[in-house]
């Protein structure tokens, strides 16, 4: 059975306040975990990816729960691997994922419960549905773990997290209850951004998107995300130095971006305008 997940909202900086509770924010994908008839494995947007995870099919979760949580891979330091996981994301082939679960297992972080014993416990506060969620997994272990979570705190926890390099923080309302399907201001992410200049050369003739390299020449990826309307107009009104089928190269601009980090090909992940430098 699938429930569609609770979303967050962003909020620039961390807070600390009684009233919350601070999580880390795990780099994977959302996972819905479904044993009310069968175990069942569904993303964000419903899709059933059950038969590409056999290893979490084992997992010791009782019948009439559903887990809302998120599917990790770390590295050699422990660190979650975003491009690991979404790399064992896209295989289909049966032998492959077979041998995978075997040999490279995926982790399953939980950090809320919707059903238990086949009764929906949505309506109930945070700390209650956790008092739930520890009877469920009462010891953490490499695949099956609760997501740590701590009162208050979220200014030293972020601060933490900085100098780990991960990505961010959640912070929750004690009492918030689990809304089904919407963003909620009662759960708010925290991105540990990084920040580069980097050159505009050009943009994409489809689909929006800016054509960036490092200030050293080298190619840094496609920005799509945060570019206002006038920032977009004013460089489609630029000279063009040269185009192909896909791109309008322009005169090289400088711009500020924020991104998430850079990933093993070298290029910025989901780079998103700050300004454009004078």
């Amino acid at each position: 059975m699938f429930i569609s997940p609770m979303l967050l909202h962003k909020t620039d900086e961390p807070f600390d306040h009684d009233d919350y509770v601070s999580e880390l924010k795990m780099d994977g994908f959302r996972l819905i975990y479904s044993n009310i008839e069968d175990k069942k494995l569904y993303t964000r947007h419903n899709t059933d990816i059950t038969t590409r995870f056999p290893e979490l099919l084992n997992l010791d979760i009782p019948k009439g729960t559903v887990l809302d949580g998120e599917v990790v891979v770390t590295d050699v330091s422990g660190k979650p691997d975003f491009e690991a996981v979404m790399s064992r994301f896209s295989i289909f082939n049966s032998d492959k994922v077979k041998y995978m679960a075997k040999h490279e297992p995926v982790s399953f972080v939980v950090f809320d419960v919707l059903y238990h014993n086949g009764e929906k416990v949505t309506h109930l506060p945070l700390y209650k549905r956790k008092e739930i969620l520890d009877a469920i997994i009462p010891v953490n272990t490499p695949i099956l773990s609760k997501v740590m979570s701590i009162d208050g705190n979220g200014t030293p926890l972020f601060e933490l997290i900085k100098e780990q390099s991960l990505e961010g923080i959640v912070l929750k309302k004690k009492d918030s209850t689990y809304e089904i399907g919407k963003r909620s201001h009662s759960w708010l992410k925290v991105i540990n951004y990084q920040y580069a200049n980097v050159i505009v050369n050009g943009y994409r003739k489809g689909d929006f998107g800016w054509l960036l390299s490092y200030e050293d020449g080298r190619y840094a990826g496609i920005m799509e995300l945060g570019v206002p309307k006038e920032e977009r107009n004013r460089v489609y009104r630029m000279d063009k130095r040269d185009e192909n089928d896909n791109f309008v190269f322009i005169e090289p601009v400088s711009c500020y971006v924020k991104y998430r980090n850079i990933t093993k090909t070298g290029l910025l992940r989901l780079p998103s305008y700050v300004s454009i430098n004078a």
